[in-house]
């Protein structure tokens, strides 16, 4: 299959990248830096997925070399952490460029290239910062409800390409988005969740996988938070 992973030079894009490759998929990857991922079947664009041109010469990539795209995971994001009132106004307006921009536009041009797959799937990035409403993630939080909302709406418009469209909410994983975050946050983070632990990449990668299986063709417009977060 054909893939699309946004961010994936480093954190659980990057994982994602590395997991699928070995499965014996195409990836097409793209961040903002240029990426030390080698490999075959590989493909990296440097690329600001808030970038409309960045984002199209991408599309032109796939429709030129593959004709189409199967899986599009937007992992892509950035984190303010922040009390709102501390916020500047620069810094809000980039976080929801990246994740909810980001992630409309990227779903807006690459939609038009799974009409021919088989098994079209495409799964957003949330946050259990969104469910839990946690102070000093306004930002962060809105515009992952942004991408929730985005998700629900497009698995009714895009259902009849047979494109499937949901969500995942990975609970904190240790990457560079929570590494200036203090020990204490976190764990009273932590302490909000069912399960009290990090989650991990192969988390995620479970759910992905449930999500983009070929038996998973009636699952839509979902969205699952890891931790037992509700």
């Amino acid at each position: 299959m054909i893939f699309l992973i946004t961010g994936d030079r480093k954190g659980i894009g990057r994982h994602l990248s590395e997991y699928y490759l070995k499965k014996g998929n195409f990836v097409i990857g793209c961040s903002r830096s240029e990426t030390d991922l080698v490999h075959d079947n590989y493909r990296h664009f440097q690329a600001d997925v808030a970038n409309e041109s960045d984002i199209t010469k991408i599309l032109k990539y796939i429709r030129k070399e593959h004709h189409q795209l199967d899986v599009l995971i937007n992992n892509a994001g950035v984190a303010s952490m922040n009390h709102f009132l501390l916020t500047p106004l620069e810094t809000i307006k980039r976080v929801m460029e990246v994740n909810y921009i980001g992630t409309a536009t990227m779903c807006n041009k690459m939609a038009r290239l799974m009409f021919k797959s088989k098994q079209p799937r495409i799964v957003n990035f949330t946050t259990v910062a969104r469910a839990l409403n946690l102070e000093g993630e306004a930002i962060y939080a809105a515009s992952k409800s942004a991408v929730e909302t985005l998700t629900k709406v497009l698995a009714k418009e895009l259902s009849q390409y047979g494109i499937t469209v949901n969500a995942i909410g990975p609970t904190a994983i240790k990457t560079d988005l929570i590494k200036n975050v203090g020990e204490q946050k976190m764990q009273a983070l932590l302490e909000k969740q069912s399960i009290k632990r990090f989650g991990t990449f192969e988390d995620v990668v479970n759910l992905i996988d449930f999500y983009i299986k070929p038996e998973s063709h009636m699952i839509t417009g979902q969205v699952v938070y890891l931790g037992g977060v509700s």
